[in-house]
Parts: C-alpha cells; sequence; structure tokens
C-alpha cells in the first residue's frame, strides 16, 4: 500500500495521571481535620500553590484564614513565617536590613521574615501601602534587593496574605498592581452549623494543627508543580479562556477588562485543577472551577452599590460566557 494512502493515525491523547491525584488528595485529607467543611476552598488553595501562585484569603476574622495557611505550611512541609502587618510596619520588617558591623567594619544583610519557603502576611491590608509594596519584587521576581544587592528567595516560594473586609476599621485597599500579583483570591465563610458544633465542642484547632504530618515529600510537590503545566490545553479551552476575558473587556460593567497575565493565570490554574481531578486534559468545568477564584479580585464592578464579593463578581463573569 502507497503510504500516502495510508489512514492518518489517531492522535495521541493525554491520560490522567492517578498518581499526582493520589497526592493532592492526601493533601487535602490532611488539611480537611483542621479546616471543616471547605472542601472547594482547600482544593483551590492547593491549586494556586501547584500552579506556583500567591492566594489571598480575604474574610471576617476569626473563620479560619490564618490556621489555613499554616496548615498548608505543615502538611507541603514548607518553611514558614508569619508577617503581622500593622500601619506602623516598614519594609525592612519584612525583606531585612542591613546592620553595620564595628569588628568587621561592614554592612551584613540581616534576612527578613520573607525568607521562607511559605509567607503568611496576615492582615495584610493593615498596612499602608509602602509597606505593601514591599512584597511586589518578592512575589512577581521571587527575590529581594537591598542596597543594591539581589538575595534570591528560597525555593518553592508563596505568600498567602489574609485581609480583612475594605469596610472595617484600618484597612488599606491593596493597589491593583497588589492585587493582580495573587493568582488567587477567595473567602473561607462561616462552617455548616453541624461542623461548627465539631469546632465548638471538640479539640482546640491548634492542638489539631500541631497533630498535622507532612503529606508530601519536597520532591513530590515539585513534581506536582511541573506536572501541572503539561496538562493538555485543546483549542476549544483557549477558545473559552480568551472569551472570559473578551467579555471583561468589553463590557460596560467594568473599569477595566482582564490582563494577559490574567488569561495565563487562569490556564495555569485550570491545568492544576484538572491535574488534581484526574482529568485526561482541561475541560471546561475545570476553567470554570478556578474562574472566580482568579479573575473576580481582578476586577472593578463600574456600580459601586451593586455589593459583589470578588467571588460572586468571577461567577458572574462564568454565568455570561457560554462555552465555545
Amino acid at each position: 500500500m502507497d503510504q500516502t494512502s495510508m489512514p492518518a493515525r489517531p492522535a495521541a491523547q493525554p491520560v490522567p495521571n492517578p498518581a499526582a491525584t493520589t497526592l493532592a488528595r492526601s493533601v487535602i485529607d490532611q488539611l480537611s481535620k483542621v479546616i471543616l467543611g471547605k472542601e472547594l476552598q482547600l482544593q483551590l488553595a492547593l491549586t494556586c500553590l501547584i500552579s506556583r501562585g500567591h492566594l489571598l484569603i480575604e474574610d471576617l476574622p476569626g473563620v479560619g484564614k490564618t490556621t489555613l495557611a499554616q496548615a498548608l505550611a505543615r502538611v507541603l512541609g514548607l518553611s514558614f513565617q508569619r508577617v503581622q502587618f500593622t500601619s506602623d510596619m516598614l519594609p525592612a520588617d519584612i525583606i531585612g536590613v542591613s546592620v553595620y558591623e564595628r569588628n568587621s567594619g561592614d554592612f551584613r544583610f540581616h534576612k527578613g521574615p520573607v525568607f521562607a519557603q511559605l509567607v503568611l502576611a496576615d492582615e495584610v491590608n493593615r498596612a499602608t501601602a509602602k509597606t505593601q509594596s514591599a512584597l511586589l519584587e518578592a512575589m512577581e521576581e521571587y527575590q529581594v534587593t537591598v542596597d543594591g544587592q539581589t538575595y534570591a528567595l528560597p525555593q518553592p516560594f508563596f505568600v498567602v496574605a489574609t485581609q480583612n473586609p475594605a469596610h472595617q476599621i484600618g484597612t488599606f485597599p491593596l493597589p491593583e498592581s497588589q492585587l493582580d500579583r495573587f493568582l488567587m483570591s477567595m473567602s473561607l465563610g462561616y462552617p455548616p452549623a453541624s461542623l461548627e458544633r465539631t469546632l465548638i465542642s471538640g479539640a482546640d484547632r491548634r492542638e489539631v494543627l500541631d497533630g498535622l504530618e507532612p503529606s508530601l515529600a519536597l520532591e513530590d510537590f515539585l513534581a506536582l508543580q511541573r506536572l501541572a503545566p503539561k496538562v493538555h490545553l485543546s483549542d476549544p479551552i483557549l477558545d473559552y479562556i480568551q472569551a472570559i476575558v473578551a467579555y471583561t473587556r468589553q463590557s460596560p460593567e467594568f473599569d477595566a477588562g482582564l490582563s494577559p497575565r490574567a488569561a495565563i493565570a487562569l490556564g495555569r490554574a485550570a491545568q492544576a485543577w484538572a491535574l488534581i481531578q484526574g482529568h485526561r486534559g482541561v475541560l471546561p468545568e475545570d476553567v470554570q472551577a478556578v474562574a472566580p477564584a482568579v479573575v473576580g479580585h481582578r476586577l472593578r464592578h463600574r456600580d459601586q452599590t451593586a455589593g459583589l464579593t470578588t467571588t460572586e463578581l468571577g461567577e458572574t463573569v462564568v454565568g455570561a460566557v457560554a462555552i465555545p
């Protein structure tokens, strides 16, 4: 038979990675021992870190924002530092400072708390814009510069920031440039009544947190990070992502549409979510699952009286765009 007349071989289909799904499930199960009844939020948080992104958690005090960040570091076996942001905090309190040492006659850099694999920026919007901006280079470039000297941050490196609602006393809104550095933003909300009863009558959350064991070796976690970008993004899925982005740019409801950085973030997050779910490639429901957390905090509704949360804003966008 002439080679030109032979039927074409079907294109190789991507296959699920059951080992990756099992590893991700073990992390979620461990986190669920501390954060009760929040399966979706736990999966989103893990998706964000596998996507090499930073996470912003906005909610009322006392719902578990700080506990979630601590649990993520413990379960993933990452070094951890917590920074409590206040109105009088200076950038040097985060990145460190050079101190003159008389014995050597030189300045020596003393590293700040940002030099950890997972940094909790607690109540980040209680600090001034100048201090908030100290995180920008670290979050974007994975390095800090002090007195003309550049210092690399540990790898992997994540910022999990918490913020209280903007209407609370003593808060400073995060600028758009800072918000865009966060791959995802989400809220935890109140637990279901039955699980809140367990929280009231059960063991102290700090004791449960202390009892958590790392679910992954660092090599396994880094392997998940390497696998996520390899999850197949088909042309129809790329069309869908671009349709979502185009809608925000064309809709009169928003002050400005999503940036190319946001489009990239949406694709990366959808790939990581699909990996966790064990899908053969990114499906439309994978995009829909992560889109509210990825796009909501990057948009500003023209109607300030609408009162939509960032998650609700993202859900509105997803609901308005048909799957191609």
